[in-house]
């Protein structure tokens, strides 16, 4: 892996983390094009690990946040009579288990077959429809504060739907909070602190578990493409939060439709392309 393509991954990384649209599908489709020699196994460790460098970002953005969370956790998340703030860190914590067991039980389909592009594309297709019919008829007026265990349940299995390569992390908790009626900003807020327990354990295991047997040039280029997906993700954070204060998802589904159709005619025309 070159520097140049390291910083273009990093790129694409930090441009697609937080949009609708899943990084891991671009990331994939990118190495494919670009023609890198990488393992299934090591496109994983790849992808898991350089998005340690988006969520780092999310950890700068809401630290406020985060930490006041932690904060009244800690104070009175065990007692009877609990602040929303610590109402809100154990949302986060139930809204993690689904895509915590499900990775553990299907870690070798994920690392394996679940790493195709034929099925991030139909994924992209799929989802981006699911993504439509929830930003359109969802009624888009819960702020967060409104979250029960129930609805951070269902996040949580939104966010489980991310194993999948195409389905986004933010598009699948997105559309389940639009679903249930919370506002654009509210899903996307709590999709991103969601994302954090989740993201942060898989990436430090993946690169814990890997580096030993990663080749220097990856090894290089894997830490060269995380510090660009930081800098990058964090602009990207605050300028979708702003975004939807006023735009819709429109502009992500038709992104999503056209790349995976896209996807699906090179590997039915020039099935060696990939």
């Amino acid at each position: 892996m070159t520097f140049l393509s390291a910083v273009l991954l990093g790129l694409i990384q930090g441009l697609t983390e937080f949009l609708p649209i899943s990084s891991s599908a671009h990331l994939q489709l990118a190495t494919s094009l670009m023609q890198l020699d990488l393992t299934k196994p090591q496109l994983t460790a790849f992808i898991a690990t350089v998005q340690l460098g988006t969520e780092f970002a999310v950890l700068i953005y809401f630290a406020k946040d985060i930490w006041r969370i932690m904060k009244a956790w800690f104070a009175t998340g065990f007692k009877q009579t609990r602040t929303a703030d610590a109402k809100l860190g154990w949302y986060v914590i139930i809204g993690t288990i689904p895509v915590v067991v499900v990775g553990l039980l299907l870690k070798d389909l994920i690392e394996n077959e679940f790493r195709s592009l034929q099925v991030a594309a139909y994924m992209l297709i799929i989802f981006g429809i699911v993504l439509l019919i929830a930003d359109r008829i969802g009624v888009k007026s819960k702020p967060i504060e409104k979250l029960t265990f129930k609805s951070a349940t269902i996040f949580g299995l939104g966010q489980m739907l991310a194993v999948i390569p195409g389905v986004s992390r933010s598009g699948g908790t997105i559309s389940a909070g639009l679903f249930m009626g919370f506002t654009r900003q509210a899903a996307a807020r709590y999709s991103f602190l969601l994302a954090v327990p989740a993201v942060l354990a898989s990436g430090i295991y993946q690169f814990a578990k890997t580096y030993q047997d990663l080749p220097a040039d990856l090894l290089i280029g894997t830490a060269v493409a995380t510090l660009v997906s930081f800098v990058v993700g964090y602009a990207v954070i605050a300028g979708l939060l702003r975004y939807l204060n006023r735009g819709s998802f429109l502009p992500f589904v038709i992104w999503r439709i056209l790349v995976g159709f896209a996807i699906l005619a090179i590997s039915y025309w020039a099935p060696s392309s990939f």
